[in-house]
C-alpha cells in the first residue's frame, strides 16, 4: 500500500507482450537525438501505472516490478508478504531477489538471511549476507550470461560486477522516460475482465476424463527454434486432470551449444531429469549466489527450487529433459530474449539500475531477438573470440616489446 507520496509502478508479467509501444517515426528529432532507439524502433515496454498514497497494489508471487518515485516528496511505501500461501513452495520464509543493483543487509537483511539455514544464530546469518548478496546475474557464467543476452563479455561484466555500495534504491539520472497509458481506466476494466474469464472446461467427470498426452510430438511445441530446439509442455489447460494434482511438465531438446533461456520458476519447484546426451546447467539462488554449476548426463537428476534462476546449455549433438512441475499452472519468468523481464522493462530504469549508459541497456534489451531457445553462434559469440584475439595481440605485442628492451 502507498502510504504517501506517488510514482510509477511497473509490473512484468512473464510470457506477456509489450503493451505499451512507440514507434520510431513518431518520435521528434529531439527525441531521437536524445536516444539511439530510433535506429531500430521505438521504446516498447509493458504497461506501467501511476500510484498515489492510498492505492493498494496486489502482486503475484514471482513476478519481478519495479517503483519510480516521480513526485516532490517521499514516496513511503507498506508492503506485506503473504509466505503461508500455496505459492510458497520452498518453506515458511521470504525470499526476494533483485535484477539490477546490490542488496545491502540493512535494506534486504530480513528476507535475505531466511534464505540461510535456519540453525546458525541470526548474527552470523548477517555477517554472511553481507558478503554474499548481490543482483541475481552476478552467479552466472560471464561468457554463458553474454551469450543469453547477445552482447559483449565487457558489459556483461558490468552487469555483474557494479559498484557494490549502490544498494537496490538508486538516484536517476535526469528523467525518467516511460511510455505513459492514456486511458487508465480502461486498462484496469480490460485486466478485471480477463481475470473474470472462465478456465478451460472441465465438463469432462473423473471416470471419462483423459490422461495422457504425448510431449515429445514436435507440433505441440510451445517454442520452437530450428537451429536451437524446441520446448513442450503439458499442463492443466491441455490436460485437465493435473488442474486437480496440481502438476505439470515440460520436454526441452537442444542442439549442441544452443542455450535455453535463463528464467526462474514463478510458483513451482523443478525436477529436471535428463533423458538424452548432456549438457551444463547452473542454478543461481535468490541472492546471487551460485549453488550448481556442472555438466549433468542422462539417467541424471537435478532439483530447481522456485525462484532460483536456471540456465541451460547442451553439450551434445542432442541434449534432451523432461522437467517435472509441482503447479498445474506453472510459470516460468525468463530473463533474456524477446519475452524477457529485461525487454518489458523501461530503458532508463534498466540504466539507472546498472549504472550503464542507454546504449547499453539498449544492447541488453533488444540484442537476443529469439524468444526462448538461442541458437548457437549468436553475435556475442563472434565477439567474445575476437576479444580473445585482441588479447593475445596484445601479449604477443609486450612480449616482444619486452625482448627489445
Amino acid at each position: 500500500m502507498v502510504n504517501s507520496g506517488s510514482g510509477i509502478h511497473g509490473a512484468v508479467f512473464p510470457g506477456c507482450p509489450e503493451t505499451f509501444q512507440e514507434e520510431s517515426q513518431s518520435q521528434s528529432r529531439s527525441q531521437r537525438s536524445r536516444s539511439e532507439r530510433s535506429q531500430q524502433s521505438g521504446e516498447q515496454h509493458q504497461k506501467v501505472r501511476p500510484i498515489q498514497e492510498g492505492d493498494v497494489i496486489a502482486l503475484p508471487a514471482g513476478v519481478a516490478h519495479w517503483i519510480y518515485n516521480n513526485g516532490q516528496s517521499k514516496l513511503v511505501l507498506v508492503a506485506l508478504a503473504d509466505v503461508g500461501n500455496s505459492e510458497n513452495q520452498l518453506d515458511q520464509y521470504l525470499r526476494k531477489f533483485v535484477l539490477g543493483g546490490s542488496p545491502q543487509q540493512e535494506i534486504q537483511g530480513g528476507g535475505q538471511s531466511w534464505s540461510r539455514s535456519r540453525s546458525q544464530s541470526q548474527s552470523s546469518r548477517r555477517g554472511q549476507q553481507g558478503q554474499q548478496s548481490n543482483n541475481i546475474l552476478s552467479a552466472f557464467d560471464e561468457e554463458i550470461l553474454a551469450q543469453s543476452f547477445n552482447i559483449d563479455t565487457q558489459l556483461a561484466r558490468r552487469l555483474q560486477k557494479e559498484k557494490r555500495q549502490r544498494g537496490i534504491i538508486v538516484r536517476v539520472q535526469e528523467d525518467l522516460e516511460v511510455l505513459s497509458p492514456h486511458r487508465q481506466e480502461q486498462e484496469q476494466e480490460y485486466e478485471e475482465e480477463r481475470e473474470r474469464r472462465q478456465r478451460n472446461g472441465l465438463e469432462e467427470t473423473f471416470c471419462t476424463m483423459t490422461l495422457k498426452y504425448n510431449i515429445n510430438d514436435p507440433t505441440r511445441a510451445d517454442f520452437y527454434n530450428p537451429r536451437g530446439g524446441r520446448v513442450s509442455s503439458v499442463n492443466a489447460l491441455n490436460l485437465p486432470i493435473l488442474r486437480f494434482l496440481q502438476l505439470s511438465a515440460k520436454k526441452g531438446v537442444l542442439h549442441r551449444n544452443a542455450i535455453l533461456a535463463p528464467h526462474w520458476n514463478v510458483n513451482a519447484h523443478s525436477i529436471v531429469y535428463i533423458t538424452r546426451g548432456n549438457g551444463r546447467i547452473q542454478i543461481v539462488s535468490e541472492n546471487g549466489e551460485s549453488v550448481f554449476d556442472e555438466e549433468i548426463r542422462e539417467g541424471q537428476l537435478v532439483v530447481v527450487p522456485q525462484n532460483f534462476a536456471v540456465v541451460k546449455r547442451a553439450s551434445s549433438d542432442r541434449f534432451e529433459w523432461v522437467s517435472f512441475k509441482t503447479n498445474g499452472l506453472s510459470q516460468t519468468s525468463q530473463l533474456a530474449g524477446r519475452v524477457s523481464v529485461f525487454r518489458a522493462l523501461p530503458l532508463d530504469v534498466i540504466r539507472n539500475s546498472f549504472g550503464i549508459s542507454r546504449e547499453d541497456a539498449w544492447r541488453l534489451k533488444e540484442s537476443r531477438s529469439e524468444m526462448t531457445i538461442f541458437a548457437p553462434g549468436s553475435s556475442s559469440q563472434r565477439e567474445s573470440q575476437s576479444e580473445r584475439e585482441r588479447q593475445r595481440e596484445r601479449e604477443q605485442r609486450e612480449r616482444e616489446e619486452s625482448q627489445r628492451h
